[in-house]
C-alpha cells in the first residue's frame, strides 16, 4: 500500500493536461472579465461614432410632385 502511495504522489503522469486545463481556464476566464469590463467603453465609442456619423449629412425632405 504504501508502494502504491508513494508511486501515486511521485509519478507526473498526467498533470500537462491538468495544467492545460487550468490554463484555459484561466484565459477564458481572464476573456469574460475583460469584455465585461469593456463593453461599456465599445458601447459608448459606437454610440459617440454613430452620432458623428448622422450629423456628417442631413437627408433633404423630398419636392412635392407636380
Amino acid at each position: 500500500m504504501g508502494r502504491h502511495l508513494h508511486q501515486w504522489l511521485v509519478e507526473e503522469t498526467g498533470q500537462d493536461l491538468i495544467e492545460y486545463g487550468l490554463l484555459c481556464s484561466f484565459v477564458a476566464f481572464a476573456t469574460v472579465v475583460a469584455v465585461n469590463l469593456l463593453s461599456g467603453a465599445m458601447n459608448n465609442s459606437y454610440e459617440s461614432w454613430d452620432a458623428a456619423a448622422k450629423e456628417l449629412w442631413e437627408v433633404p425632405d423630398p419636392e412635392p410632385l407636380p
